[in-house]
C-alpha cells in the first residue's frame, strides 16, 4: 500500500471535519428554534427528523440502486452498545443541550461543546485504554483550558451556571456515547445513525408529550427535522466512519472543530460580541487541535489475527481469499480473516491498529 502523501488529508480526518461542521452549525439554528419550542420536544423533533430522514434515504438508495448496501449490516452482538450509545448519546445527550442552550448565549454554548472531545478523550484513554501520548493529552489540556476561560463569568455570587452545566453534561453523555459507538463501527453508519434518530426522537418526544408539552407548528416541525436530519444525523453517520478510521480520542479531537462552526454562525445570527475572554478561549482551544491535526504516530506494531466484517478494499490489511458467494468489486463487504503480521508505518488507532503500546 503506498503511503498517503503528507499534504492529503487521511479521509478519516475528512469524515470528522465534515461531522464536526454540520453538527456546529446546527446548534445556533437549534437554538433559534427553541423560541417557539419546548426544549424537549425539539430534542425530538431533531432526532426524528435525523432517523426519518435517513431512513429514507438508506430504503430510497436500495430501491433506486437495486443492490445492498456496501456497508456491513448491524449483527445482535452489536445490540448492546447500540442501546447503550442510543441512551447516553440520544436520549440524556440533546436534552441537556437544549436545557442548556436555553440560558446560555449562542456563541459560548458552541464552544463549550468542546468539551464533548476532552470528555470522549478521558473515557477512551483510561476507560477503553486508546493509547496516547504527550502531545495529544497537551492539546486536550489546552481545550479543556479555553472552556474554563469560557464559563467563567467573573461573579462568584452569581451561583452555579446552570446553563453551563447543563451543555457539560451533554458532553459527557456524547462521550459515552462516542465510545460505545467506536465498538460497532465497523457496520453500516446509515443504519447506526438512523436507528439511534428513531429511538431516540421517538423517547423524547414521547415523555416530552407525556408531561404536557404540546407540538409546535408544522413549519417548525419540518424546520427542525431539517436541522435533524443534517446536523445530526448526516453529521453522525459521517462521525461513525471517522470512529472507524480514527479511533475514538482523535475523532474527537477533530470533533472539537465544531464548536467554532457553530460560533461564527451565532456572531452572524444573533449579532453576538465578542469578548476578551472569548478570544483568549477561542486561541487555546484552536491550539489544542492544531496539536491533534499535525499528529503523526508511527513504529513498528503486530497485529492479532482477527475475524470481522466491514466495508474494505483490498489494500496492505486486507489480503485475503474470497468465496464464490462474497460480493464482487471494491469496496465491499463480507466476514474475512486477518491473518497475524508484523510491519511498521504511520497510523491510528482505527478498527485494524487497537495494539498495546
Amino acid at each position: 500500500m503506498n503511503p498517503v502523501p503528507r499534504t492529503r488529508l487521511p479521509i478519516g480526518v475528512v469524515y470528522a471535519l465534515a461531522a464536526a461542521a454540520l453538527f456546529g452549525a446546527s446548534t445556533p439554528l437549534s437554538k433559534l428554534l427553541l423560541g417557539s419550542v419546548d426544549p424537549w420536544v425539539l430534542a425530538g423533533l431533531l432526532y426524528l427528523g435525523s432517523g426519518c430522514g435517513l431512513s429514507l434515504w438508506f430504503l430510497l438508495a436500495l430501491r433506486l440502486t437495486g443492490r445492498e448496501s456496501k456497508e456491513a449490516s448491524l449483527k445482535r452482538a452489536d445490540l448492546p452498545w447500540l442501546g447503550g450509545a442510543v441512551f447516553f448519546g440520544g436520549v440524556v445527550g440533546p436534552l441537556l443541550l437544549m436545557l442548556g442552550l436555553a440560558s446560555t448565549p449562542a456563541a459560548s454554548a458552541s464552544l463549550l461543546l468542546n468539551l464533548e472531545g476532552v470528555l470522549t478523550a478521558l473515557l477512551a484513554w483510561f476507560v477503553f485504554k486508546e493509547n496516547f501520548d504527550r502531545r495529544i493529552a497537551l492539546g486536550m489540556a489546552l481545550i479543556t483550558a479555553g472552556d474554563v476561560l469560557l464559563s467563567w463569568t467573573g461573579d462568584t455570587a452569581a451561583g452555579v451556571p446552570w446553563g453551563a452545566l447543563g451543555i457539560a453534561g451533554a458532553c459527557l453523555a456524547w462521550g459515552i456515547d462516542n465510545n460505545l459507538t467506536r465498538k460497532i463501527s465497523g457496520g453500516n453508519p446509515i443504519q447506526i445513525a438512523a436507528t439511534k434518530g428513531m429511538v431516540a426522537g421517538s423517547v423524547n418526544l414521547g415523555l416530552a408529550l407525556f408531561v404536557g408539552s404540546h407540538l409546535p407548528n408544522v413549519p417548525t416541525i419540518l424546520a427542525a427535522g431539517a436541522v435533524g436530519l443534517v446536523g445530526y444525523g448526516v453529521s453522525l453517520a459521517s462521525f461513525v466512519l471517522a470512529l472507524r478510521h480514527l479511533g475514538t480520542a482523535r475523532t474527537g479531537a477533530y470533533f472539537s472543530l465544531a464548536p467554532f462552526v457553530g460560533a461564527m454562525f451565532s456572531l452572524v445570527i444573533f449579532q453576538e460580541g465578542l469578548s476578551i475572554l472569548f478570544g483568549v478561549a477561542a486561541a487555546l482551544m484552536g491550539i489544542g487541535v492544531w496539536l491533534h491535526l499535525t499528529e503523526r504516530h508511527e513504529h513498528e506494531h503486530q497485529h492479532e489475527p482477527m475475524e470481522h466484517e466491514h466495508s474494505h478494499v483490498h489494500d496492505e490489511h486486507h489480503q485475503h481469499e474470497h468465496s464464490p458467494d462474497d460480493p464482487p468489486g471494491e469496496p465491499h463487504s463480507h466476514p474475512h480473516k486477518h491473518e497475524a503480521m508484523t510491519h511498521s508505518h504511520a497510523h491510528y488507532p482505527d478498527i485494524h491498529h487497537r495494539h498495546d503500546h
